[in-house]
């Protein structure tokens, strides 16, 4: 079978969110008193919700002060977001246009809130772009759980091998792989090409305008 629907992650994929991240949550940190991790530290857990990215940080957190975090982490990113607003990596409105003109289904699961990526995606004008969306308020277990891939192929009507995802973390990799379908890891997000590699990722690119030419390597 040949590729028909491609399903993005966001963050570090789609859209370059790393430094607003990073500096959202060590302030969030120094709000609570915390160790201030460094931006190796803090990227690792893009790709996690804010809860259990903070959880990955500190292990021995307690429910009551992530519930404290999470808020101040998405109110102090809002904030960010005004002077330093994310942009979309070089390349993503062509391919996402050359992939429409083809005729690929083109979705996005990620562990982003709803209400942040609509108003990138609306600021953008991009929502149209895609034909289905998942994001972390969807109740469904995170990833590398691959819940989101099987949903949106259930829904959407396509099987594993006729989808490619494509993420820029192991967890991306492990989802798509644990549902069945092919994988590309990107380099250009947070994790590096050897992390994607041993996460299990069929093929890995360093632009996303090397992506079309891995659906067709595909076929």
């Amino acid at each position: 079978m040949s590729i028909k629907v491609v399903i993005f992650d966001f963050d570090g994929t789609l859209a370059d969110t790393r430094k607003t991240i990073v500096l959202a949550k060590q302030e969030t940190m120094r709000f609570a008193g915390l160790e201030v991790k460094d931006e190796e530290t803090c990227a690792s857990t893009i790709g996690y919700s804010a809860r259990a990215g903070f959880k990955k940080l500190y292990p021995d957190i307690t429910e009551d002060l992530l519930d404290v975090l999470v808020p101040k982490y998405r109110s102090t990113f809002d904030a960010l977001i005004q002077d330093m607003p994310p942009e979309l990596f070089p390349g993503t409105r062509k391919v996402l246009s050359d992939l429409k003109e083809k005729g690929y289904v083109r979705t996005i699961a990620t562990a982003r809130n709803k209400k942040s990526l609509y108003e990138f995606l609306d600021g953008w004008g991009m929502t149209s772009e895609f034909s289905y969306i998942l994001t972390g308020d969807d109740a469904l277990p995170l990833k590398p759980n691959p819940d989101a891939v099987i949903k949106t192929l259930k829904d959407l009507s396509f099987a594993p091998e006729e989808a490619l995802v494509v993420g820029d973390m192991p967890l991306d990799v492990l989802m798509g792989k644990n549902a069945g379908a092919f994988v590309c890891g990107v380099t250009y997000g947070n994790a590096k090409r050897e992390d994607l590699l041993e996460a299990g990722a069929d093929y890995v690119i360093d632009s996303i305008s090397e992506l079309p030419g891995v659906i067709e390597k595909i076929g």
